[in-house]
């Protein structure tokens, strides 16, 4: 609950409702204060308003209906209203990557900000969650004093978001760190109320300046792209020598400066995040003239787009250098598993390159399926797993969703055409998948089987 003083909570407006806003709304309504989530689609706050959001997120809808039915959450299109009623104000709307640019979109975010100041009706605080190119809240404070009310006092501060899609609500309700930057006495002691749950169960608090606060996102989906690539660079090495890329990460994995997560070999990163969050970085940098850093976000875009084409080339061996007319039973659409996100997803874009070349692609996903078929209506869809592998040629696990991983190969055996199996994200039990039958490819490992279990750790 929010902290029980003289001085009443304060009530907050979060501006844009998609999967940062929407979240971020209902997490403070848990925390005990009275929110307003703000949206210009009426159709989106009309599903919100009965606990139901256009994506997959567990334990989101739940907690929406839950605070929409205490009367703390709800949500309107009348950004003037909810500004009128609110006191601290949380920008959450996109940054999309600009057309023909890796930059981000940063006019969403300002003109919200901009909407917000122009219909304040008392001092408020502007608060920024959306991931923006360094230098973007600098220039959101000018336009902040140059449009304020007469009388009215208004500060911008900037607080990033770090939530994983699959896991946004305990990422919002736990954080493990809380950044605020720019802030004021009075800003910073307003910020410590709002997250004064988190605070109190031991979450750090970072206070820096604005730059600093801006890069800490960017900068963390930059570390994490870097290290999926440096293993699937180390991956090729390991294909080349015979050596096993899942041990050897499991090793690395022991070294408290290393960590074994984000060390899985394999297709490599998608989403809406990473992708864009690295070619933004890269974009800025080289408009700061920070080449080092330009250079190596290219390498790391490079080696992991070029994980797509190796899974190319795997499958057009397993069937002997064309795929054209052959059914390829694909598992898995989503960009990673506990989302129905197919935004720059590596495992729908393998399925759509190998489409064009003339395969009959079968797709599954537990989630994606519906979003996945609105961006390629052209493919096939299956409704399980048993639908996709039936007859198929080869079978490509592209996405570890733990019914691929946990599926009986000796029963996907028997329905398929061929018997071999590609393993782009290295999750599948080898052995047993060997062991039925199939004859089994995957990335940073040879052909033929090596020692050592391999031990998946999600990311």
């Amino acid at each position: 609950m929010a902290k029980n003083t003289d001085t009443p909570a304060p009530r907050i407006s979060v501006i844009g409702t998609g999967y940062l806003g929407a979240t971020h709304a209902a997490a403070m309504a848990e925390m005990g204060f009275e929110v307003i989530g703000v949206d210009t689609d009426p159709a989106k706050v009309a599903a919100l308003a009965i606990g139901e959001v256009p994506f997959f997120e567990p334990g989101l809808p739940e907690l929406l209906r839950k605070h929409v039915s205490t009367g703390r959450l709800r949500f309107t299109t009348d950004l003037a209203e909810a500004t009128a009623l609110s006191d601290v104000h949380f920008i959450c709307v996109g940054t999309p990557q600009q057309r023909g640019s890796n930059a981000a979109n940063t006019s969403y975010v300002e003109a919200a900000t901009v909407e917000v100041v122009r219909n304040l009706t008392h001092d408020g605080l502007i608060v920024g969650k959306s991931t923006v190119p360094v230098g973007t809240a600098g220039r959101l404070r000018v336009a902040v004093q140059s449009n304020l009310p007469s009388g009215i006092h208004a500060e911008l501060i900037w607080n990033p978001e770090f939530l994983r899609e699959g896991k946004a609500v305990a990422d919002t309700l736990t954080p493990d760190r809380i950044v605020i930057g720019g802030t004021s006495a009075a800003s910073e002691a307003i910020m410590r109320e709002v997250y004064a749950v988190p605070i109190a169960t031991g979450t750090p608090v970072i206070v820096c300046d604005l730059p600093t606060a801006e890069l800490v996102k960017v900068s963390a989906n930059a570390f994490l792209a870097t290290k999926i690539s440096f293993i699937n660079a180390i991956a090729e090495v390991c294909e080349a020598a015979g050596a096993n890329v899942t041990v050897l990460a499991d090793a690395l994995g022991h070294d408290i400066r290393i960590g074994r997560q984000f060390l899985n070999a394999g297709l490599g990163f998608g989403g809406g995040c990473l992708p864009k969050d690295i070619r933004a970085l890269m974009h800025r940098s080289g408009e700061l003239g920070a080449h080092s850093a330009v250079s190596l976000m290219q390498q790391v875009d490079e080696i992991n787009m070029a994980q797509r084409q190796r899974v190319i080339d795997l499958t057009l061996e397993a069937l002997g250098g064309s795929v054209l007319n052959r059914r390829i039973g694909i598992l898995g659409a989503a960009f990673k598993p506990d989302t129905d996100d197919v935004r720059d997803s590596p495992a729908l874009n393998v399925a759509a390159a190998l489409h064009l070349r003339g395969a009959q692609v079968i797709v599954f996903d537990p989630e994606a399926g519906t979003t996945a078929k609105k961006i390629f209506p052209t493919l096939g869809y299956a409704d399980s797993t048993d639908e996709a592998v039936t007859n198929a040629d080869v079978v490509l696990v592209l996405t570890e969703w733990p019914e691929f991983v946990s599926a009986d190969p000796v029963r996907l055996l028997g329905l398929a055409q061929g018997a071999s199996v590609i393993d782009a994200r290295n999750c599948i039990d080898r052995a047993a998948w060997e062991q039925a039958g199939w004859t089994v490819r995957s990335l940073g490992r040879s052909a033929q089987p090596t020692a050592g279990r391999p031990v998946f750790v999600p990311a």
